[in-house]
């Protein structure tokens, strides 16, 4: 008992002095959903699948972070966000077990911007964020259906974080612009892994159009290697219009083989929703058409309807429909119903 003392004792000491210095904040959701898969793949035993899955409100969900900000003087602030991934419904860590595998960076920000170093989302990823009707979460997400033997994409998010990050952004009179630079870091190769991304944002009113452009090169000594140069173009927005907000959303993406310069993938995509506040509520609403450029034209239309309803500020309960039909390969289906609560 006396050590125990001893070292809460300790502990807030650190606390106390950490917080004599740093502005920090702990913060977090926690996310479950009762989640029914089916791929109706013929020869696939055991579908539909039914789960107890964690983190499908919000992509990659449940989470627990801690940021600060320390003034500098002068309009100066030293910046910093550590935020973990984990699935709620068996405790495990996410993003492929990382500790902070979220985002995890370090940085300036001032009358200038702000810059920062370390693993950050896209600014792909924040555009397609910003436009989906289900902010690239639940059955709806524009990204695709993703859950027990499902994999069907549609719009290219470019991984949805990237490391060894130098990211700038500036945000201005209604505008928000970011440029990331992520380092390959592989020996005698300087372009290796090397991923360029561009974000512009106008918010304004009713008003919100996004661009974002992402450029990411062929990494063949990865783990696993990638084998394609990558080039993907947005254009987006949403319109409030009080009783209802319209999404739109419009995706080309190129991938080419590095080594053959032959082109594997090919496609444009575009998205139309709509979200409109009910009583306590939300009803969200989307469609996405990819169309694959390519001669084996594997085309797919992704239907979804959603509804969340708001317990508190900071706890929903949620369900949403996604189906997804393709033109070569079987339909998939996702159904989810789950609760979050964020702290």
């Amino acid at each position: 008992m006396k050590k125990s003392l001893l070292a809460l004792a300790v502990l807030s000491a650190f606390a106390g002095a950490a917080s004599a210095q740093t502005n920090v904040s702990i913060y977090g959701l926690v996310d479950v959903a009762v989640t029914r898969s089916d791929t109706n793949a013929a020869g696939v035993t055991g579908e539909p699948v039914w789960s107890l899955d964690g983190g499908n409100f919000t992509k990659n969900g449940s989470r627990i972070g801690f940021k600060g900000s320390e003034d500098l003087g002068g309009g100066l602030s030293a910046i910093f966000t550590l935020e973990n991934g984990f699935t709620a419904d068996d405790g495990r860590l996410g993003q492929g077990g990382r500790l902070f595998g979220r985002q995890a960076f370090v940085g300036l920000q001032g009358g200038f911007g702000a810059v920062k170093f370390g693993r950050q989302y896209t600014p792909m990823h924040i555009a397609l964020d910003t436009i989906d009707p289900f902010g690239t979460g639940m059955a709806g997400n524009i990204a695709g259906l993703s859950g027990d033997n499902i994999n069907s994409p549609m719009f290219n998010n470019n991984g949805v974080r990237t490391d060894n990050t130098i990211n700038y952004s500036l945000t201005a009179a209604g505008l928000n612009a970011q440029i990331a630079y992520s380092l390959g870091e592989v020996a005698g190769d300087n372009s290796a892994g090397r991923q360029i991304g561009l974000g512009l944002g106008y918010a304004n009113g009713p008003i919100n159009v996004q661009f974002a452009y992402h450029d990411s090169n062929a990494n063949p000594s990865a783990t696993p290697p990638v084998a394609n140069d990558v080039k993907t173009t947005l254009l987006g927005g949403t319109f409030n219009l009080g009783v209802a907000k319209l999404h739109a959303g419009f995706q080309t993406n190129k991938a080419d083989v590095a080594a053959t310069g032959v082109t594997a993938i090919k496609d444009r995509n575009w998205m139309l929703g709509a979200s409109a506040p009910v009583g306590a509520g939300e009803v969200r609403a989307t469609f996405v058409r990819s169309d694959d450029r390519l001669a084996a034209n594997t085309d797919s239309d992704l239907y979804a309807l959603g509804y969340v309803h708001n317990l508190s500020k900071r706890s929903n309960v949620y369900t949403a429909y996604g189906r997804v039909s393709n033109k070569t390969t079987p339909d998939a289906n996702l159904f989810q119903v789950g609760v979050q609560h964020k702290f």
